[in-house]
């Protein structure tokens, strides 16, 4: 094993480690990960040796802190398509995660955002620590909630998902739980112990077992007190009576909330909250996946991306001019064109949909 390889594997007794490991850039993923990770599954999974793999990220930050979004605007700016070609490895990927027939235990201690929750929160076995901070940040930068995000931020109890897909923020252990992001609470003084558990798992059930005798009740939840207005607000059809209804709201945190959704991308919004609603009728992760595909090939060729990019990791002046500025100035064509079919392009992991979905 070379210790500078961006995904790291061993075996401790018959669990697979793999350790993403580029600490100093929050353990971000790039192509070369995704393609290591892809394959390290392939072989875990026809390895009758292995009864489950392990995901964590080196350093002490996080797991994952989502895509190389610095390179995605390089790309951009020159005309090229490798993140396309990302995006596809990626997506697969997550679809792949999903189906594995071992256990996929995800350890999502720190930061995890974006294309983390893709490589995590898709897995059998997710496991959240007090230090967890799990974000869909896109709308934020000129993009959309992709790696299954819409699926899983739709499939969360009322509008939470909305609340977090519109708005960015980042929850919890408890809220990450609550929302259907997580499945166990583990303090972090209990890590090392719980992976040494692991390593004497010989079945699948072992491995649930040994998580859950190390698990504990996550404190400190701030989601299920708000449920009342975030069911209300934005269970609206569009996104401007959301922020009315938010703005209109007696709770402050509500009226937050409206001034957060105000300062992302107006295109992204419109295009999270259909994208949502159309995840919701899709069903299937595949399905979401494949749609995602399409919505960030578009988004890949607007403008807001890159300079949602630039405002937030280039030149870090946190004051982006999106385009268009505002929110009654993104049409419902604009918003249907990110869900146009790709052809011959398409991602491909489920049927085509019906028309009208």
């Amino acid at each position: 094993m070379n210790h500078e390889d961006p995904v790291l594997l061993h075996t401790e007794g018959r669990v697979r480690h793999l350790t993403l490991n580029r600490p100093r850039a929050l353990n971000a993923l790039n192509h070369a990960m995704v393609r290591l990770l892809a394959d390290a599954l392939d072989a875990a999974e026809s390895d009758d040796a292995v009864v489950a793999v392990l995901l964590t990220g080196a350093g002490e930050r996080g797991l994952c802190a989502g895509g190389d979004i610095r390179a995605v605007r390089d790309d951009a700016l020159a005309g090229g398509t490798a993140s396309l070609e990302f995006w596809r490895d990626e997506y697969l990927l997550n679809a792949r995660i999903a189906r594995f027939r071992k256990a996929y235990v995800a350890l999502m201690d720190g930061l995890v955002m974006g294309g983390g929750v893709g490589v995590s929160a898709h897995g059998s076995v997710r496991i959240v620590t007090e230090r967890s901070r799990i974000a869909m940040p896109e709308t934020g930068i000129g993009f959309v909630p992709d790696v299954g995000g819409t699926y899983l931020l739709g499939a969360a109890p009322g509008e939470l998902g909305t609340h977090l897909a519109l708005t960015g923020e980042s929850v919890g252990a408890a809220d990450a739980l609550l929302c259907g992001l997580a499945d166990h609470f583990v303090p972090a003084d209990g890590i090392a112990a719980l992976v040494a558990s692991l390593a004497d798992c010989t079945t699948p059930e072992a491995v649930t077992a040994a998580v859950e005798r190390h698990a504990r009740p996550a404190t400190g939840g701030v989601l299920a007190a708000h449920r009342g207005w975030i069911d209300s607000c934005y269970a609206a059809d569009t996104v401007e009576e959301i922020v009315d209804r938010l703005a209109g709201h007696g709770d402050p945190a509500a009226k937050q909330a409206a001034a957060t959704i105000l300062a992302k991308a107006p295109t992204s919004l419109k295009v999270t909250l259909e994208g949502l609603r159309r995840a919701r009728r899709l069903g299937g992760l595949e399905a979401v996946l494949d749609q995602e595909y399409r919505v960030s090939t578009a988004a890949f060729a607007g403008p807001d991306l890159v300079e949602g990019v630039r405002a937030q990791i280039v030149d870090k002046d946190r004051d982006p001019h999106w385009n268009p500025a505002e929110l009654s100035q993104v049409t419902d064509e604009d918003v249907a064109r990110h869900f146009a079919l790709l052809g011959d392009r398409e991602l491909g992991l489920a049927p085509l949909p019906e028309a009208g979905c």
